[in-house]
């Protein structure tokens, strides 16, 4: 390590790691990394904001690196440290919480910041821009207070906010200076279809518009316009565009413009400082596309790892683009001008809408709307310049003038793709890069292939072009290759993972993937996990859990927060607690100075802001088992007051959900599992939303399953009806064991009863003695279990993992 040169990464993006990660495959042995974040997360998919708001996916989900990747790779990473100064002659940069970094190389990835616009009243509480995880947060913790909202900005990153707005159940006016939508990307006819799709979809529109001004005392109240007119609002996100992020290389005396500009090898005028992604300035243009930002990194990677590369020449770029479930595509010059002729094909029953324009007999533009699949293959005419004389109309209804006429299959447009074209765009992966891929490394499935490359990895809008380039390069074999693996690392599906461990008694991690020939030595952070939860679940009394591959928060047996410091949240078995607890929970609290003590969702005290170091101390001081709030076990059993004091009370809720809670208070599972106890029909526990509810009636009780209260509400199906409390805890050890043993890693009973169907499961428990054995087998588990707080309070050993000197990086998981 010490012969290695220092690289210095400011900024944590997409461009700036994507370069890190062609420079790692390069010249592995090459630098030493640090890298620099302002936010207190790892690289993630900002392209899927979006998709986080209007709740499709989960924060999880669009994390491109987790913090394993930075550790595997040797990579230091100051994640939520902004830098504040750059010393160019000395060869430092300095953050805003005190830490200097040296470096040799220095990689200028700062970004972009979202225009605002300088309207009086924009300094407003609930006026915000909408270009990180926190403006995220903040439209989704308003949505739960107000209703009004309205969305300065009709291109693609403002209807994306009003579409995740309207999804949070807000009324959503959309302001556009413009008199149509996506002005940019979109000529009128397909502007209005996707201003009539919209509004189906209950967005409002106000165009041609002029923001004036912003009203309210404290908080916004209404944007007013130039016209007179106003809109109420309270929420107002301003989605006009984004400006380079260059005034810190400024200040550094690097060369700006409108970015940082860099040359053909994205050099800038200060030695050994380059500059990629949205803040630099190439020939002077700021790229705001994520493909080209891609192309720069790669010629950066190249030339620091001494590999021979021409330079970055620019980029012709297209907008291949889904709008709020609706695809566009747009390239070149797609209004008409002097000199050109449109064809054009619309049909609003289908809702799709095709031009393009020619000039000098070459194809100069093209709009896609409804149907994008032609887009790569225009794109690619349009790039090579040739001739379309006497073919123009076969490509407008979807010939192929590469094939000579005829209509073509998907299977021969894609055999006809030249290989330099790009597939995937938001990553930049081209068709000979998925060919060599497929054909010379062995990356033969889906899985294995998005692993590789990238491709499909991001919005997925490329998913159907890659899977079809996958069957072309796979060959015969393509129909059983193209399955997916539970990661890149390997072709095996849980159910073959699982049924090898149990033929063969493989009894190790490390055994596991040498057996089943995986093709990354080491594994990688989804399936360590898994693979360390399957071995544990079929052999519970002879397998060692492997404590390094767990999450952060499962091997610290905390909640790890996004400051670095974690929760703690004790067993209050059915959200009954003491006055002796409350008394030992407060003093812990004061002592530790903990900044913040609050109930959660399930009935539970949890202690907020503690230091790592403090953990152990506070559990021995408090003498409470661990609620287990951070792992894939059973949370809580929250309960209503049941019989015991309420006048509709039917059965004694409280008892059942103690009892359950004691049962299963250690249980692992492939995800989280939360349960609920209601003691009548009025379900004041909300045990109708959970993974296993029970609901008390008239002299028995229903079991309820696969209910989920997340961002995917999900309503619970009746297993079944019974009388006693006993049978209440058989038929509910059945089930979760029976979905501990069948589920997927990190698949919640929701989506797991989805796949395989109520129907399916009440066939697997109607046996009594199917339903006893797989109660034993789970009854064995438990018996091995112990708690961890206490383990670790009373083995010195464990306690050293606590004693620190830095401060940790919060772990998605």
């Amino acid at each position: 390590m010490a012969d290695r040169k220092k690289l210095v990464l400011v900024g944590n993006g997409m461009a700036g790691v994507r370069a890190i990660e062609h420079l790692i495959k390069l010249a592995p042995d090459a630098y030493s990394i640090t890298i620099f974040g302002a936010e207190p997360y790892p690289n993630y998919n900002r392209i899927m904001l979006s998709s986080v708001l209007a709740g499709g996916t989960d924060m999880k989900d669009i994390i491109i690196n987790d913090w394993d990747w930075y550790a595997d790779n040797h990579i230091q990473l100051h994640a939520g440290h902004t830098v504040t100064k750059i010393d160019t002659k000395r060869k430092k940069v300095f953050s805003q919480q005190g830490i200097e970094a040296d470096y040799d190389v220095l990689i200028m990835a700062t970004g972009s910041n979202p225009f605002m616009l300088p309207l009086p009243g924009a300094n407003k509480e609930g006026v915000i821009g909408f270009r990180d995880i926190r403006d995220t947060e903040i439209m989704q913790e308003t949505s739960q207070k107000y209703k009004k909202a309205a969305v300065i900005g009709g291109g693609l990153l403002g209807l994306e906010a009003a579409r995740g707005l309207l999804n949070l159940g807000m009324d959503v006016h959309v302001v556009h200076i413009n008199g149509i939508l996506m002005n940019r990307e979109l000529d009128e006819p397909a502007a209005r279809m996707l201003q009539r799709e919209l509004e189906a979809q209950g967005m409002k529109f106000l165009l041609s518009k002029q923001s004036a001004s912003i009203t309210g005392r404290r908080r916004v109240k209404a944007l007013q316009f130039a016209d007179g007119s106003e809109v109420e609002a309270d929420l107002i996100v301003m989605a006009v565009g984004i400006r380079p992020s260059i005034e810190l290389a400024k200040a550094s005396g690097i060369e700006v413009g409108r970015g940082i500009i860099v040359d053909d090898f994205m050099r800038t005028n200060i030695p050994d400082v380059y500059a990629v992604g949205e803040c630099a300035e190439h020939r002077g243009i700021a790229y705001g596309l994520v493909a080209p930002l891609y192309e720069q990194g790669a010629v950066l990677a190249k030339l620091l790892a001494g590999v021979e590369t021409e330079g970055y020449q620019g980029s012709v770029t297209s907008t291949k683009l889904k709008v709020s479930g609706v695809d566009v595509f747009s390239a070149g010059q797609f209004n008409e001008g002097p000199g050109t002729r449109a064809l054009r094909i619309q049909d609003d029953v289908a809702g799709t809408y095709k031009k393009i324009v020619i000039k000098n007999g070459k194809l100069v533009g093209a709009v896609l709307f409804g149907d994008t699949s032609d887009g790569a293959e225009l794109f690619s005419i349009m790039k090579k310049g040739e001739s379309i004389e006497g073919k123009e109309k076969e490509l407008l209804l979807g010939f192929s003038p590469a094939a000579g006429g005829g209509a073509s299959s998907a299977a021969d447009r894609l055999a006809a793709m030249p290989d330099d074209e790009i597939v995937c765009g938001c990553n930049g992966v081209s068709k000979g890069a998925i060919a060599d891929t497929v054909q010379n490394k062995g990356c033969n499935t889906m899985a294995s292939l998005k692993g590789c490359t990238k491709a499909s990895a991001s919005c997925g809008g490329c998913k159907p072009q890659v899977e079809g380039l996958l069957k072309l390069y796979a060959g015969d074999a393509a129909g059983v290759l193209v399955k997916e693996g539970i990661c890149g690392c390997t072709e095996h599906s849980r159910d073959e993972i699982v049924a090898a461990i149990k033929e063969m008694r493989l009894m190790t991690v490390k055994e596991v993937m040498n057996v089943l020939g995986w093709k990354n030595e080491g594994g990688c952070t989804k399936c360590r996990p898994s693979l360390n939860y399957y071995l544990g679940m079929l052999w519970p009394g002879e397998y060692e859990d492997q404590k390094e591959s767990r999450f952060t928060n499962e091997r610290y047996h905390a909640n790890i927060q996004k400051d670095g410091t974690y929760s703690v949240v004790p067993r209050v078995y059915g959200g009954v607690t003491t006055p002796a607890d409350l008394i030992k929970i407060a003093t812990v609290a004061e002592k530790y100075d903990v900044p913040m003590v609050k109930f959660t969702g399930g009935q539970r005290l949890d202690l907020l802001g503690v230091k790592k170091e403090d953990l152990p101390k506070i559990w021995e001081e408090l003498d409470m088992p661990s609620g287990h709030a951070y792992g894939k076990t059973l949370r809580t059993v929250k309960t209503c007051v049941g019989n015991t004091f309420c006048r509709f009370g039917t059965q004694d809720s409280i008892a059942m959900g103690i009892r359950m809670e004691k049962t299963y208070e250690r249980m692992t599972a492939p995800a989280k599992v939360k349960l609920a106890v209601s003691g009548c029909p009025r379900n004041c526990a909300e045990a109708t939303i959970k993974d296993l509810g029970i609901v008390a009636i008239d002299g028995a009780w229903e079991l309820h399953v696969g209910g989920n209260g997340g961002i995917h509400v999900r309503a619970t199906e009746l297993l079944c009806t019974v009388k006693t409390e006993d049978e209440v805890m058989e038929w509910s050890s059945a089930y979760l064991q029976y979905y501990r043993e069948n589920a997927t890693w990190n698949e919640r009973t929701a989506q797991w009863i989805e796949r395989v169907g109520l129907d399916h499961v009440k066939k697997a428990l109607e046996k009594r003695e199917d339903r006893l054995a797989l109660v034993e087998r789970l009854e064995k588990t438990l018996s091995y279990t112990s708690d961890p707080w206490k383990e670790i309070v009373e083995n010195k050993e464990l306690r050293k993992n606590f004693e620190q000197l830095s401060t940790p990086q919060p772990v998605q998981g």
